[in-house]
Formats: C-alpha cells, sequence, structure tokens
C-alpha cells in the first residue's frame, strides 16, 4: 500500500485539489457560522443579565454576520493571493 493512499483506498494525489477546495469551502463555513452562534450568545447572555426583550441578541447577530463575513473575505483574499502564481511581486512596476 502507498503511503498517500487511505485504508478506505482514496488516492490523495489525484484528489488533492477536490480536497484542498473542501477545505476551503468548509473553513470559510464554518468561521462564518461560529461568528454568528458566538455572538448570539453574548447577546442572549446580555438580554438575560439586563433583562431586556432580545435587543441584544439582534444587535450581536448582526455583528456575528458582519464580522464572519469580513474574516471570511479575508480568509479567501488570502487564499486567491496564495494561488496566483508570482503574487508576491511589487504591483507598482518596479522591479
Amino acid at each position: 500500500m502507498d503511503a498517500l493512499t487511505a485504508p478506505m483506498g482514496i488516492d490523495y494525489r489525484k484528489n488533492r485539489p477536490w480536497l484542498e477546495n473542501l477545505h476551503i469551502v468548509m473553513q470559510v463555513g464554518l468561521t462564518m457560522a461560529g461568528c454568528i452562534v458566538f455572538c448570539f450568545f453574548i447577546g442572549r447572555w446580555l438580554d438575560r443579565w439586563m433583562e431586556t426583550k432580545g435587543i441584544f441578541v439582534m444587535i450581536f447577530t448582526l455583528l456575528g454576520v458582519v464580522g464572519g463575513a469580513n474574516t471570511a473575505y479575508r480568509q479567501i483574499m488570502k487564499t486567491v493571493k496564495d494561488e496566483k502564481p508570482g503574487g508576491n511581486e511589487p504591483t507598482d512596476g518596479n522591479p
């Protein structure tokens, strides 16, 4: 058995691009969900503590959506920049 072949018969050399794309999609999705859920529970805790009726849940859930979208966008841009050939070269035209 080859070192890059799992016991289930998955050839990682052949499926590497597909698995890398799956990794990126899962990372972005879990980042968004994690930010939203974390902020939701902070808002829920504040609502219970201050005895308000959902105002902090709404505010913090919206902040979680915005923060998660910002983080996901930065992750995607970093991935796209890393995949470009010569992505670290200066863009002002000077060698």
